[in-house]
């Protein structure tokens, strides 16, 4: 057997239960597996990796690796990363959340994270709507779309996860979905290499409950639509703003050398031990 074809089961925890939480079907998996592909080709070792989760579907996903983990409380993800973070810096933290987890309860986290340029690597599952929790939309359900919340069609306008964090001001920023799954882990790899905070976009769907209420089909209708309605940012750039509307752009849509939170950090650490000695001396 290939390398490629047995890594994931190095990383799992054996004693788990399998298959996992997750609905027959649903992409999660997918960005797990993209996620073990990215720190196997990196050669990374387990314990020198951390993954962060939240509250909701993707937030299962560190009960079953063979990480140092912590499941979290909704929308902490990235302060609990960020605590990590400061108090070891030479580790890869991974922060896992879904849309609603990183974008609405966790929106003020997320836009700060960003903001400092902290070494995480932030993954937004982002399948538009609360999925374990019954079905209500989320700050990325499209206008005009149905919830268990909205009845009679959501009108609040979505907002891009990716572009969110390219204005607070993160390092890097990438999208692909779990139909180009080889793609994304490609995106994830570069993130967890980038210093500073790096977003990568996994734009997924939930057949159970989003396209149920809204009539979209099966698991593999939806991860169909993914293919069909995606394009790559080479050949976005090609079309006009009116062609692109609609449209999943993938790719890095940002990558940029911005001071890293820790490493500044560690530089106000050091002058004010200078200036201590400095003071003890006198």
């Amino acid at each position: 057997m290939m390398r490629e074809e047995h890594e994931i089961y190095d990383y799992l925890r054996h004693k788990k239960k399998f298959p996992g939480v997750w609905c027959a079907g649903c992409g999660i998996g997918i960005v797990l597996a993209a996620i073990v592909r990215a720190i196997d080709r990196l050669g990374v070792p387990k314990d020198q990796v951390a993954m962060i989760s939240g509250i909701g579907c993707s937030g299962r996903m560190s009960v079953y690796v063979d990480f140092n983990t912590m499941h979290t409380t909704h929308g902490r993800a990235l302060a609990f990363a960020t605590g990590l973070k400061m108090a070891r810096p030479d580790m890869h933290v991974l922060v896992v959340m879904g849309d609603g987890d990183a974008l609405a309860i966790g929106g003020n986290h997320f836009i700060h994270a960003a903001r400092r340029n902290i070494d995480l690597t932030a993954i937004v599952i982002n399948n538009s709507v609360y999925g374990m929790t019954g079905g209500q939309y989320s700050p990325t359900t499209p206008q005009g779309a149905l919830a268990t919340t909205a009845p009679y069609q959501n009108i609040e306008r979505p907002f891009s996860a990716c572009d969110l964090a390219i204005a607070a001001g993160a390092a890097y920023v990438a999208r692909s979905t779990v139909y180009h799954a080889r793609e994304l882990d490609r995106l994830i790899e570069r993130g967890m290499q980038k210093a500073g905070f790096a977003v990568i976009e996994a734009v997924s769907y939930c057949h159970t409950t989003y396209g149920k209420i809204n009539r979209i089909g099966s698991a593999v209708d939806m991860m169909r639509a993914l293919k069909e309605n995606s394009i790559s940012l080479a050949a976005a750039q090609k079309l006009e703003e009116s062609e692109r509307e609609g449209k999943i752009i993938r790719g890095v849509l940002m990558d940029r050398d911005l001071p890293e939170y820790t490493a500044e950090y560690e530089k106000i650490i050091e002058r004010a031990q200078a200036a201590q000695l400095v003071r003890e001396e006198v």
